[in-house]
């Protein structure tokens, strides 16, 4: 599926809602969905815990994956990222 937003067409192999969970649970179930991924292919994530703000893009270092873009909006925060060859 081919989702749009500020950085252009993101093709998107997996969409995650995280809406109403807090920490960890946010960064433990992306977590797992990136695992069972393909390198190349791209999560979209869905939060409302604000401290995902730090906590996803620290997943995604720590993984060796891509964060290609973040939307923060309202208190909804959109994360896409890129599985990385490592992991």
């Amino acid at each position: 599926m081919t989702q749009t937003n500020e950085i252009g067409d993101i093709q998107v192999a997996e969409v995650l809602d995280t809406s109403g969970l807090l920490c960890p649970l946010p960064v433990y179930k992306a977590a797992l969905v990136l695992k069972k991924l393909e390198p190349g292919d791209v999560l979209e994530l869905t939060c409302t815990d604000p401290g995902s703000l730090e906590d996803i893009p620290a997943l995604a270092r720590q993984r060796r994956d891509v964060l290609l873009a973040v939307d923060d909006r309202g208190g909804v925060q959109k994360f896409w990222i890129e599985k990385g060859e490592g992991v």
